[in-house]
């Protein structure tokens, strides 16, 4: 029988990170490394972004390059890992069957290739995507991540794939690095401080927060996966950072590691 899987947000960042070897992508190489190795792996990122719940359910995902403006050799990379239809149909089977759907269309986008990338860069692990219901509150969310916590048990590697705070009116697109907003820092450390003490409700609350919140989360979408992911904690598990920084003075790269 599979060992119960931990559960894991990731902060992905620019999709350059793909092409990447900086101290985001080297932590990205680690987890994967210590990970324990899953049968599958079930994605929620930001960037599928819909008025609907869908998981991916095709046998082949295409690779999706959902941006503009990059350079070339970044719309070469593909990650041709297989798809899993049963693993679609599993989770269709734990949500409620009004709410969820299963789509043929969408694929794997940077939210979640630009990370597997590095942490499992043979691609030979099957892969399917949850979207996000943008016409849902947070509380939705959550509850969803309890719904999918069972998958862990069969060797599910469940990922959210956000940014903590992703805030890009703010972002320095200079070359050059650049000090983090006290405001990012303020709340990304409030949040991690809730996450140790698993104080989920402001988490859920987010828009209670105060002003660093809505500085920190000026849109949802990076945001809910977060939820997710503690939505699939068990009691009085291990809460740990394994990767940890700020892009461009507004985007945090911070990971969350459950179990």
């Amino acid at each position: 029988m599979p060992e119960i899987m931990p559960v894991l947000f990731v902060g992905h960042g620019n999709p350059m990170n793909a092409l990447q070897d900086n101290d985001y992508t080297k932590a990205w190489d680690r987890i994967g490394a210590e990970v324990p190795r899953p049968e599958a792996i079930l994605s929620i990122s930001a960037h599928w972004y819909i008025p609907q719940t869908a998981v991916t359910a095709m046998p082949v995902p295409r690779t999706i390059h959902d941006f503009a403006g990059f350079p070339e050799n970044l719309y070469q990379v593909t990650y041709p890992a297989p798809g899993d239809p049963a693993l679609a149909n599993r989770i269709m089977d734990l949500l409620p069957s009004n709410l969820t759907g299963l789509d043929n269309q969408w694929g794997l986008d940077h939210g979640t290739w630009s990370v597997l990338c590095h942490i499992y860069p043979d691609a030979d692990i099957p892969v399917v995507q949850l979207s996000i219901d943008w016409t849902k509150p947070p509380e939705f969310h959550y509850k969803i991540g309890k719904m999918l916590a069972p998958l862990r048990e069969a060797g599910i590697l469940i990922i959210g794939s956000g940014n903590l705070v992703h805030n890009l009116h703010a972002y320095s697109w200079s070359r050059h690095s650049v000090e983090p907003f006290d405001w990012a820092v303020r709340f990304e450390k409030r949040v991690k401080e809730m996450l140790l003490d698993a104080n989920d409700n402001p988490l859920i609350n987010y828009i209670t927060l105060g002003k660093d919140a809505i500085l920190s989360i000026p849109t949802p979408d990076h945001y809910l996966p977060l939820l997710y992911v503690i939505g699939c904690r068990k009691r009085d598990e291990k809460v740990s950072f394994p990767v940890k920084g700020f892009d461009g003075g507004s985007v945090s790269m911070l990971s969350v590691k459950i179990g």
